[in-house]
């Protein structure tokens, strides 16, 4: 880890269903954009998502990460479609807008985790190579592995990031984001031969299910509000990486290199271990920014 820095702790479930509402309405208005081949949000709809987040994106301006995560898992819950280059409601999302309620953002969680349309490792953005072809496992299974190990965490206590690794590495299905040896040797940071992460061989590989459960955990989970967060600047906060080619320079690795700890609140409880229990919560109705 890196020197002290200023640490904050959001709780989301009081704010996810809010941030849900106000994510359909701008679909409805036709405000939504993605690019048509990949689905993922462009930068101006980016920024018109931050905008209207109840307590904002996790950091400043320019790393966004609900802002992002918000029009990916309306898209692979089913809520909207793509039509040319913007989002418009389903029939689904339109009955979730006018009728808003945590059994539906339970819902878009659980079909989050189902998608194959989307894989979130791109967002690992300084690691190359990923879309070449037998080199990374499925990202249902990866999603999978790590709503396991929230599953294996005790609810309301706070986990840090290490105790979660330990979970991921003992999990009947422990998460595996490259599927052998010979395939990590595609991956690289910098440049395809010296920057290969099979230089660094199992050590490389930890790295990458490692960044990997931070993505799912920062940008999916806790933007869904299941579980709490403390976290701090990326830069700095680890430095685990620094040995691997190509790497030593960068101040992070990855935008969720600021995490460091979860806790699975009452909401994320529910949806983990009772599905059934998810509307009698008392949890807050949306509220407006």
């Amino acid at each position: 880890m890196g020197g002290e820095q200023t640490q904050q702790t959001r709780c989301t479930a009081p704010d996810a269903l809010s941030n849900l509402v106000a994510v359909l309405e701008l679909v409805a208005d036709g405000e939504v954009r993605c690019s048509a081949g990949s689905r993922r949000p462009l930068a101006t709809t980016v920024k018109l998502v931050e905008d209207v987040l109840v307590a904002g994106d996790y950091y400043e301006p320019g790393e966004p990460i609900a802002a992002y995560g918000w029009p990916v898992l309306v898209q692979a819950g089913g809520l909207a479609r793509l039509s040319g280059a913007r989002l418009e409601l389903t029939a689904r999302g339109a009955d979730v807008l006018a009728r808003p309620g945590y059994v539906a953002l339970a819902a878009l969680w659980t079909r989050w985790l189902r998608s194959v349309s989307f894989d979130e490792l791109a967002r690992i953005d300084v690691i190359k190579g990923q879309r070449k072809p037998a080199t990374l496992t499925s990202a249902p299974t990866r999603r999978a592995a790590v709503a396991a190990a929230l599953s294996a965490i005790e609810p309301e206590v706070w986990a840090d990031t290490e105790m979660i690794r330990q979970v991921l590495q003992t999990e009947d299905a422990p998460l595996a984001v490259v599927r052998n040896q010979l395939a990590l040797w595609r991956l690289y940071i910098g440049d395809s031969y010296h920057g290969s992460l099979g230089h660094a061989g199992s050590k490389a590989r930890e790295i990458v299910e490692d960044r990997y459960a931070l993505c799912v955990l920062f940008e999916y989970a806790a933007t869904a509000g299941l579980i709490d967060i403390t976290y701090t600047a990326a830069a700095g906060a680890r430095d685990d990486y620094r040995f691997l080619w190509g790497a030593g320079e960068l101040p992070y690795l990855s935008r969720y290199d600021g995490l460091l700890a979860v806790r699975v609140n009452e909401f994320g409880a529910a949806v983990l271990h009772d599905p059934d229990a998810i509307g009698e919560l008392r949890l807050p109705v949306p509220r407006s920014g």
